[in-house]
């Protein structure tokens, strides 16, 4: 069988939940498809490192016998222009795009991913242009794809909520995690992570993209309320409307105590993760809406208590390893701030809690299911 894969967001140097998401997942993929005799085609908008996928300790099949590149150099509109133009001159058995979008004049077998409907619940977080692009794109995937990956129930019954699309075409398919994320006890490694990044312990950690869906104004007032003797480290690259949590962050920092203050370190380097993660006195995540929720499980996977939100996808992925609260609500979280940092029997509860929780994450499984879906729909009439 001929898979065709667009890997455009795997190539992107600094990957935040989206492009986290393909990359690792066509890593997991590439050796089980050739195990299965299958041949992968990854479709590219720009040559990809030679390395791209040197990492992956799995990979026992030489890549050039099932896997092929296609590079397909285009500025604009390369997905329904160009992408489109080459899957109908050499068409695949199946096209599985991990990235929500479907070449618009594509009309074979497919399989698209749809990792959130944030438009939907935060609309003024977007642009008019980018909302309805996203509900077209949205629509057209539930019309053209043969099978539709959910990363969670939540994102499944968003689907069938505001686009009507029937139960039985989504496949809840949820994501693993980055393998290399494990507690960090070495001090020299923890030490020299902290100092590249000016980060002084105690802290508290939020990792993720700076957006207004993600809460963090209301989180910056909340840990300033808690009083607790932590920096808040707000760990991530500035996204769309993001000017005024800078200026909070900003305008707490200038009354708080410095041990008390808010970090912006920037973005963090995948190898660092882990070390920053592990040094953290507990991870804060109380996002409005998230279709899966990646920095939930990579605190649980480094040994560290984590806070999120009740809310969207959060409990369904945290499990009994977190502690939830109303992200609406400052005191609701400033509360949990100085439970997570004092009551030690709770963290010692939500430490063992969240490591048992994130073992049922793995790309590898995430890749098993996949490949199965896609077997399923190259055979659909």
């Amino acid at each position: 069988m001929r898979i065709g894969i667009d890997a455009s967001r795997a190539v992107t140097a600094q990957r935040t939940g989206t492009e986290a998401y393909a990359y690792f997942l066509i890593q997991a993929l590439i050796p089980l498809a050739a195990q299965a005799g299958h041949q992968l085609t990854l479709y590219f908008n720009q040559p990809p490192p030679n390395d791209l996928f040197a990492d992956n300790t799995a990979v026992t099949t030489p890549l050039s016998t099932s896997v092929s590149q296609t590079i397909i150099p285009f500025p604009r509109l390369w997905t329904h222009i160009r992408l489109a133009a080459e899957l109908h001159l050499r068409p695949p058995d199946v096209f599985f795009t991990p990235a929500h979008v479907l070449p618009a004049p594509y009309f074979g077998r497919s399989v698209a991913t749809v990792h959130d409907l944030a438009y939907h619940h935060f609309p003024k977080a977007y642009t008019t242009r980018q909302r309805a692009y996203l509900r077209w794109s949205t629509r057209h995937n539930a019309r053209r794809s043969h099978i539709i990956l959910a990363d969670s129930n939540a994102t499944k019954q968003d689907l069938t909520h505001f686009y009507h699309i029937d139960p039985a075409k989504i496949e809840v398919v949820y994501p693993g995690i980055d393998p290399m994320l494990h507690p960090v006890e070495n001090q020299e490694m923890l030490t020299a992570v902290l100092h590249k990044y000016h980060i002084t312990p105690p802290y508290l950690l939020y990792l993720g993209t700076l957006q207004p869906r993600k809460n963090l104004i209301r989180l910056i007032r909340a840990h300033a309320a808690a009083k607790v003797p932590h920096q808040l480290v707000l760990a991530g690259k500035p996204g769309w409307l993001s000017q005024p949590i800078l200026e909070a962050a900003g305008t707490q920092s200038s009354v708080l105590s410095p041990q008390s203050s808010v970090l912006l370190p920037g973005f963090i380097a995948d190898d660092d993760k882990a070390a920053l993660i592990s040094g953290a006195t507990a991870v804060l995540y109380p996002s409005l809406y998230e279709g899966f929720g990646f920095p939930v499980l990579e605190a649980q996977a480094c040994g560290v208590p984590v806070l999120c939100a009740d809310s969207s996808s959060l409990p369904e992925i945290g499990g009994e390893g977190a502690l939830y609260v109303d992200p609406l609500n400052t005191d609701n979280i400033s509360d949990g701030i100085r439970q997570i940092t004092d009551d030690i029997q709770l963290r010692n509860k939500l430490i063992s809690a969240g490591s048992a929780n994130v073992q049922q994450f793995a790309w590898e499984k995430t890749a098993v299911q996949l490949l199965t879906i896609l077997e399923n729909a190259a055979q659909q009439i």
